[in-house]
């Protein structure tokens, strides 16, 4: 069964052009209209090359818009992989196969070239167009992926579950967790499809979470809502494994009478200073506090990030000693 395949793929490749082709292809994708710019040879020519490596397993092909995009196979079996190095080894010391990379060169500049006249015409409109083509948020969603997808982190003050269900895909594990019935309802049917996702009823004043147990904790747009934040931070703390770290997204201070009267914020925002003060007495180091970009279409008070560590040299001092600030034992696993 195997041998007449091999004899199939060998008179294929068994023409100096049809190997020519495959030299390009092997490294590039390219159009029928530049692998004639390549070869220098007529359309129907390549055309008819291409459709004998197509039907005996040498090339495959794409759509793109109105034309259609060729490449070398990537995955051929040991046979045709043996027969390929010794066609290539032939093929590659010819003076055709040398011009013929110089005329890929010629046919990737000539892209390059539009990607730039593209550019050039572009950049002031640019950011916009990105958005419409890919969202908002593509580039944000694009950085998830340095997550540890070994994680296990708490969505503190979770709501409808938005934060959760952005970064569920990228980690270990998720614990969200909410004190309104309301809003856990709406996250459960939110979150349902997420296999990796645990919805759990608790306040951030006292959270339903041991200690230790979890990588990451984060407090995205909730904390302006707690009358004891100090609280809120300490539980956020102690909930944190070795060295792992918190992450506060709030409101900067402001003096938006309505959103206390109309939306029921205890705190009119966070200044650094109070931030560093509350993440300091929590034990935790390394605070960063930074304002984040205003959104144009935004029209709420500006927003920070302040993101901080458990820090690991006090607990292992405290399980030293072992005073009445010692962590359990199990944060040491």
């Amino acid at each position: 069964m195997n041998q007449p395949q091999l004899f199939d793929r060998m008179t294929a490749v068994a023409d100096g052009t049809r190997s020519r082709v495959l030299m390009v292809l092997e490294r590039h994708e390219m159009t029928v209209n530049e692998l004639r710019a390549v070869l220098q040879l007529p359309q129907s020519t390549v055309s008819r090359h291409l459709k004998v490596l197509a039907d005996h397993g040498w090339v495959v092909s794409r759509a793109e818009g109105t034309s259609r995009l060729y490449r070398m196979v990537e995955k051929l079996d040991a046979s045709g992989r043996r027969l390929w190095q010794l066609v290539r080894e032939q093929i590659s010391a010819t003076a055709a196969a040398a011009q013929d990379a110089r005329r890929v060169e010629s046919v990737l500049a000539r892209r390059r070239s539009r990607s730039q006249r593209f550019f050039s015409s572009s950049a002031g409109k640019w950011d916009r167009l990105r958005a419409e083509l890919f969202g908002k948020r593509a580039d944000i969603v694009g950085l998830l992926s340095l997550l540890d997808n070994q994680w296990t982190v708490a969505d503190l003050g979770c709501g409808t579950g938005q934060v959760t269900e952005l970064i569920a895909p990228f980690v270990g594990r998720v614990i969200a967790i909410d004190d309104s019935a309301a809003m856990l309802t709406a996250a459960r049917r939110r979150l349902s499809p997420l296999e990796n996702v645990e919805i759990r009823s608790g306040a951030l004043e006292s959270v339903p979470l041991d200690d230790g147990s979890v990588d990451v904790a984060l407090v995205f747009l909730a904390l302006h809502y707690v009358a004891e934040p100090e609280k809120a931070i300490a539980e956020a703390a102690r909930v944190l494994r070795r060295a792992g770290r918190l992450v506060v997204v709030d409101i900067m201070p402001h003096d938006r009478e309505e959103l206390i009267h109309e939306m029921g914020h205890v705190w009119r925002g966070f200044s650094e200073d109070h931030i560093s003060g509350l993440f300091a007495s929590a034990g935790l180091v390394g605070v960063r506090y930074r304002p984040l970009p205003a959104d144009a279409s935004a029209r709420g008070p500006t927003l920070f990030a302040a993101v901080a560590r458990r820090d690991s040299s006090v607990m292992e001092r405290s399980l030293d000693h072992g005073g009445p600030d010692s962590v359990p034992l199990a944060l040491t696993a």
